[in-house]
């Protein structure tokens, strides 16, 4: 703190006490094991509580500025914290204070988030502790997302995220949820503006640590935050709490997750993050994801996925005419004409095990130019059947068609998935003509979360089986996966634009056709239970 500050502020002990009383003598839990029983505060809440109402500017009408008038010091409270940590009830509990005890004629507050799904988890526990207090359910008009105090119509609602709609708004709190899946700053913008003529606006932001963007306006929040904590920033009206590993601590170490996770064995169990630990140790995308959203370390956007051994582990002999007659589904990656491209059949059997046939085409100019850093590969994979080159400057698709009919009437082709941008391709027209069924995919995360979650796990598990085809182990090789704010992963190139990765995307395309056909309920309900998260996020 600055030498100065008690010259401007002061500690209210009655104010501290006033609102920390209020969770316990008014509120209740709604969820789990606790839900109906006193809203007991854990020892890091307490402190921020009593800080956050406590603190008050010299602005009272008592002897020096002192006074139950005195306004609130600070405007913004940040707190990061990881998953799990109970910080979506403990700021609707917040939200219920400013609306019923913060004696502001005529309050707004509003819960803000991404979307209107995840601003509504801020807002309907407060509307059930409200419920569950007689006292307070009296006073109250409760409708949907909204609770209205009777008295002076003061109210706590939910919005939307469309900025250009706030326009207008004369908030007194906002309870910013999950800041770092906004997309930009103009919602922040809006709601920021919309306290100035507040006698106390009071702006709370909550979030887990996001995937890093220096141009985003999470990270930019988040960076002056740590300013603010670590004094390189001076603003006194700025309440700042991050939990979070350091960087070069040990991520598998519990000691560690106890620093990040101030609820840990209250609303956050132990068991919960041994496994999901043990699960990440696997991967280094789910190594990403556990430490972004349980040590709350910013990740980068780009990380490898899996590394090649655990590949080589699910090689099998078989060849082509192994699988004929079998029952099939197909993945299509058109790829650049200049370029490669693949089409992949993937194989389920009576054990749950999927074996993949991979087939890919290149322009005999691709193959030999001088920029070509991979040419002696190609010119290896193509001698030894890997890659069928075409030629000319582009792929012959007369000779794609050719080689899909082919292997469609070896095998029972049920259908296939196509790159979306692609369905009105000549050659796509072409085939569906043939009496094929080329299905539409898209290639964002929405579309291919899921699929790249089920991959992974046989990977795991070994229940994914190739022939120790060169060409596709190095595309496999070559994938990393960019993450969306959600946790959901989609295929990359990552820095590398020569490093292809094609026939990884049409196997992943062959994998999602089975996924449609079998009903794999688990998978599609995960992606379900976060879809509302993702809605903003559809490519």
């Amino acid at each position: 703190m600055a030498s100065n500050i008690h010259d401007k502020y002061w500690f209210s002990k009655s104010a501290a006490q006033r609102a920390e009383d209020w969770f316990g003598d008014m509120l209740v839990f709604t969820k789990g094991e606790w839900a109906g029983r006193e809203f007991k505060l854990e020892n890091w809440q307490k402190v921020f509580i009593r800080r956050l109402f406590g603190w008050k500017r010299r602005d009272g009408s008592g002897k020096n500025g002192k006074g139950d008038d005195a306004t609130r010091r600070y405007r913004t409270a940040y707190m990061e914290v990881p998953r799990k940590n109970g910080k979506s009830e403990f700021v609707s509990a917040i939200a219920t204070y400013l609306l019923y005890a913060d004696r502001e004629p005529g309050a707004e507050i509003y819960a803000a988030a991404a979307d209107r799904f995840q601003a509504s988890r801020v807002f309907e526990p407060a509307k059930f502790m409200v419920m569950e207090n007689q006292t307070l359910a009296d006073a109250s008009t409760i409708y949907k997302r909204n609770i209205s105090r009777i008295s002076d119509n003061s109210f706590y609602t939910v919005l939307s995220a469309d900025a250009y709609t706030k326009h207008g708004l004369n908030a007194h709190g906002v309870m910013f949820d999950e800041l770092h899946v906004q997309k930009n700053r103009d919602l922040y913008d809006t709601l920021k503006t919309s306290m100035g003529s507040r006698r106390q606006p009071l702006m709370v932001i909550i979030t887990t640590a996001g995937i890093y963007d220096p141009a985003s306006i999470a990270w930019e929040i988040h960076s002056y935050a740590e300013g603010v904590i670590s004094g390189a920033i001076e603003d006194d009206t700025f309440l700042a709490v991050i939990f979070k590993a350091k960087d070069n601590d040990d991520w598998t170490d519990p000691k560690v997750w106890e620093k990040a996770n101030p609820n840990i064995d209250v609303s956050l169990k132990r068991e919960y993050l041994e496994e999901s630990c043990k699960e990440a140790q696997s991967s280094p995308a789910k190594e990403n994801t556990f430490r972004r959203l349980h040590l709350n370390q910013w990740t980068q956007q780009i990380t490898r996925w899996v590394s090649i051994d655990k590949w080589d582990r699910c090689e099998r002999e078989f060849d082509e005419e192994s699988l004929y007659g079998m029952q099939c589904y197909g993945g299509l990656d058109l790829g650049s004409v200049s370029d490669l491209t693949s089409f992949v059949l993937a194989f389920p059997d009576d054990e749950d095990n999927i074996r993949f046939l991979s087939y890919a085409w290149c322009p005999e100019a691709r193959v030999r130019a001088k920029n070509n850093p991979y040419a002696d590969q190609y010119i290896a994979w193509a001698r030894e059947g890997h890659l069928i080159v075409t030629q000319g400057d582009t792929v012959d698709y007369k000779q794609v068609k050719a080689d899909i009919i082919a292997a469609a009437e070896k095998f029972r082709l049920i259908d296939f998935n196509v790159d979306r941008l692609f369905q009105a391709d000549q050659l796509t027209q072409e085939l569906a003509e043939e009496g094929m069924t080329p299905v539409p995919m898209g290639q964002g995360f929405y579309s291919m979360a899921a699929p790249m979650r089920e991959f992974e796990d046989r990977l795991l598990s070994e229940r994914i089986h190739h022939n120790g085809d060169p060409l596709l182990r190095w595309a496999v090789n070559n994938v990393v996966v960019r993450h969306d704010p959600a946790g959901n992963v989609k295929p990359d190139k990552g820095e590398n634009p020569q490093a292809k990765i094609d026939p990884f995307v049409s196997m992943v395309m062959a994998l999602e056709r089975i996924m449609r056909h079998e009903d794999m309920g688990s998978v599609y309900s995960d992606r379900a239970a976060t879809g509302e998260e993702m809605i903003t996020w559809i490519e």
